[in-house]
């Protein structure tokens, strides 16, 4: 099966992806820089189990945890960063003792394959021909937040804060930049590593947050029953090489 297929098969629209649910399946919400990872883990884990469909709704982490805490019927919770994680804790909608971090990442500059501004470095997005530059939303957005610190621990924070397009999830500051309607942004590595035709990484940002995805089960009645099964196949040798195939490294 093809990425594209298992995707398609796996991924389900953050509305009305519950409604296509039944007992048999497990329902995954996931940051949107998971969506390849995932979809992946979801076909191996369906093969093993085939009596068991894993539905799967991607999104800006922060909204999938008001999902969560709005009492959608998900089973696992896997955030891109801790604040997110944390606000569903906070409401009591996770099972905390299953809380761990799983992957890490990295936040890198990228910009258009074709770029006309010769962009190297954070540095350079001071030029005078540097007009629009894409972020996640740091209020909303976990790439966002660690694209914000790193750049005010660099001091570089008001250069891109007076030129942002703010996205609402990753995949979209991706989008933005592998079609050129911005000049840079920024986003995971892993993210840029599925458009190499489309965007080039240009600098890797220092983050004084390390960038860990945490990931747990959610606190419900009629949580499904292979849903700490598929927490220990994410964690297991054949999870860990999927997650590696797609640019993660392991905490």
């Amino acid at each position: 099966m093809t990425l594209k297929k298992m995707i398609a098969t796996a991924v389900f629209a953050a509305t009305g992806w519950h409604a296509q649910a039944s007992a048999a399946d497990m329902l995954v919400g996931a940051a949107a820089s998971l969506t390849n990872a995932f979809a992946e883990l979801a076909t191996q884990f369906q093969q093993e189990h085939p009596d068991t469909r894993v539905l799967m709704s991607f999104a800006g982490s922060d909204a999938v945890a008001a999902q969560v805490i709005q009492g959608a019927p998900m089973d696992i919770y896997a955030s891109a960063d801790q604040k997110a994680m944390d606000k569903a804790v906070a409401a009591g909608s996770i099972e905390t003792a299953t809380r761990h971090d799983f992957v890490r990442n990295e936040v890198v500059l990228i910009v258009p394959a074709d770029d006309p501004n010769n962009i190297k470095s954070v540095a350079d997005l001071k030029g005078a021909s540097i007009k629009r530059i894409a972020l996640g939303n740091p209020a909303t957005v976990p790439v966002g937040r660690y694209t914000k610190g790193s750049l005010e621990s660099t001091g570089d924070w008001d250069t891109v804060k007076k030129s942002e397009v703010l996205g609402q999830n990753v995949r979209q500051v991706l989008d933005y930049v592998a079609r050129g309607e911005v000049d840079a942004g920024f986003v995971f590595a892993t993210d840029a590593a599925i458009m190499p035709e489309k965007v080039k990484v240009v600098a890797r940002l220092p983050s004084p947050t390390p960038v860990l995805y945490p990931i747990a089960l959610v606190k419900r009645d009629g949580r499904h029953p292979q849903a700490q099964a598929f927490l220990d196949f994410i964690a297991s040798a054949k999870g860990a090489a999927v997650l590696s195939k797609y640019g993660f490294s392991q905490p």
